[in-house]
């Protein structure tokens, strides 16, 4: 409808208005600034000269009337071409629409196709972190959505402690330990399923002595060991960690224990010539008690022979007089003290000036 209106008028205002006269000239106005007391209007043109005022008067009176233009508006309204023209400037007002909006609408830009790749999920996030600022009020927030799924992993756990630890008995099984066949002992570690560099380290552990080696042939391999023997315990530590999974480094170490085993056993060179070197070592020397100062019977009696004799010996002579108390002792010698201290500070008070009058003195507590 709107559209309809507006054809309609374009075509009223086409056949209302006169063609312009080329000799028509518009005045330039002038931009004057307001008086605040004056009796004369502002001028808003220049007067005119004579020839311009005839024209203007001439183009005044081309305006059509009112009546004119109400009779113009129901004889436009009679002709059926007008309505044929309205509805094809409908038609091409519609056809323009859809192309300005297409025009003006913002280019669709392929999600994969763009610079950064903004739109593209990542899978590498454990949320996601999209439009989290954004809080809507019908929700909890996302740092109280974490605290429920910290206490769903305990309630998780609690339940397998409680329901599927309890089965594991079943698969119990009694501690054999390791036969003179057995000398390696390998450790490993694990961190319950998450991801770490360091849980492909595998650590073996044995000692010379358990290996089927003479004398000779067990101080040959402590040399071949180097750093890695510890000659206070007499243990052989290696660890590896090249490889990706557990069970090729433990393959690895198990054939370098191997090598070193046949090394040592080789009769061509037993480095007799070279000492065991044990600087990368230091040894702790730890404090003993003293033989002596263990407690046994014969040092028990004895001791209880000598309190028996000073308590025997202190009972005689106080029956004698002639025990002596400490703590009299002390107590004697501490009022000893304040009577000297009094006498001092008496002394002092009553001691004449050069003037002759005395001055009485405070004395100190």
């Amino acid at each position: 409808m709107a559209s309809g209106a507006r054809s309609m008028r374009l075509c009223l205002r086409a056949f209302r208005h006169a063609a312009t006269p080329a000799s028509r000239k518009t005045g330039t106005p002038i931009y004057v600034a307001r008086r605040a007391l004056s009796s004369t209007p502002t001028p808003w043109r220049p007067a005119a000269k004579k020839d311009e005022a005839d024209e203007l008067e001439v183009d005044e009176e081309e305006y059509i009337d009112e009546a004119e233009f109400e009779q113009s508006v129901k004889a436009a309204l009679r002709d059926p071409d007008i309505e044929t023209s309205a509805r094809l400037q409908e038609q091409v007002l519609g056809s323009t629409n859809e192309v300005v909006s297409k025009a003006t609408f913002a280019p669709k830009v392929h999600p994969f196709r763009s610079f950064w790749h903004e739109e593209e999920e990542d899978p590498d996030l454990i949320t996601d972190e999209r439009d989290e600022d954004v809080f809507d009020e019908d929700d909890i927030m996302s740092m109280a959505h974490g605290k429920l799924e910290e206490f769903r992993e305990y309630r998780e756990y609690a339940r397998i402690a409680a329901w599927e630890m309890p089965l594991l008995s079943k698969l119990a099984r009694p501690f054999e330990p390791p036969t003179a066949q057995e000398p390696l002992r390998f450790r490993y570690t694990s961190y319950m399923g998450e991801f770490h560099p360091a849980e492909n380290k595998v650590v073996v552990e044995f000692s010379p002595r358990d290996m089927p080696l003479t004398e000779a042939q067990q101080t040959k391999l402590r040399k071949l060991l180097g750093p890695r023997h510890n000659p206070e315990t007499d243990v052989a530590k290696i660890s590896c960690e090249q490889f990706e999974h557990q069970a090729q480094n433990k393959r690895y170490l198990g054939d370098l224990v191997e090598k070193l085993v046949e090394q040592a056993k080789d009769p061509s060179d037993m480095f007799e010539d070279v000492p065991l070197d044990t600087r990368h070592h230091k040894f702790k020397v730890k404090p003993k008690f003293p033989r002596e100062w263990r407690m046994t019977e014969e040092r028990r009696k004895f001791l209880d022979n000598t309190r028996h004799k000073s308590l025997l010996l202190d009972q005689t002579k106080e029956e004698a007089g002639s025990l002596i108390s400490g703590k009299e002792k002390i107590e004697q010698f501490f009022i000893a003290q304040v009577a000297k201290d009094d006498e001092r500070v008496g002394a002092r008070l009553t001691r004449p000036l050069l003037g002759g009058r005395p001055q009485p003195m405070q004395r100190r507590i």
